[in-house]
């Protein structure tokens, strides 16, 4: 079993949640409200780029020319086109580039991208990359979860392009993060993939309340 299959399973009765989460099964049935979706938007367009800064940092102390090369490719594409979905999801519903940039981090948010950057700063590129993996691979499997319970999702006129996408355009890169963890750490000990568990497990926690903070909307910032 790999560490990346390791760390997953650790954290499974965690991901099962998100499946039951009211804000999902909103998405999932396309009944969730619009003013919800757009709160969400607009935190997680500024969850995504202190998460951008996480990957970053990962640059600036991987030790080989191609963990550089995967944390470099992964920035590219979170700013090319992360953020420019959820800009138009923004623009779609009448935001300013103004308002978006006067909209501050939800605590639920700031307290989860602090976390992270805390792991970035003080530990290793292994550590990094565990850190920044289950937002990664939540949201392929929570999308690929939702056509599996409703194919029509992926035709909804509004949540539609939000499920296609990450059902599908971040496999690749998915892969590629799980193929780097598991090698990164091939060789790490009991107690080093003990700790890696508990930052997994914590960004999945941290994950779920991200989710819970999407539902409760301006009442949670």
């Amino acid at each position: 079993m790999g560490t990346t299959e390791r760390l997953v399973n650790a954290s499974q009765s965690i991901w099962d949640r998100y499946l039951e989460h009211p804000f999902i099964l909103g998405i999932q049935n396309g009944t969730l409200e619009k003013e919800r979706f757009l709160d969400y938007i607009l935190q997680d367009y500024l969850y995504i780029r202190e998460y951008t800064r996480v990957f970053s940092i990962g640059i600036a102390k991987a030790r080989s020319n191609e963990t550089m090369r995967l944390f470099t490719e992964y920035v590219a594409m979170l700013v090319k086109y992360e953020l420019d979905t959820q800009t138009g999801y923004i623009a779609e519903c009448g935001l300013s580039e103004a308002a978006v940039e006067a909209t501050e981090l939800a605590l639920p948010n700031r307290s989860y991208t602090s976390y992270m950057l805390k792991v970035a700063y003080e530990e290793g590129e292994a550590e990094i990359l565990t850190a920044l993996m289950p937002c990664a691979l939540t949201y392929e499997w929570i999308a690929r979860k939702i056509l599996e319970a409703n194919p029509e999702a992926g035709k909804d006129e509004f949540y539609g392009q939000w499920v296609t996408s990450y059902a599908d355009d971040y496999h690749d890169y998915n892969v590629e993060l799980t193929e780097a963890l598991d090698a990164l750490t091939a060789d790490y000990t009991e107690k080093q993939l003990a700790h890696l568990e508990e930052i997994f497990i914590a960004c999945s926690r941290y994950e779920l309340g991200f989710w819970n903070m999407a539902w409760e909307g301006r009442a949670a910032w």
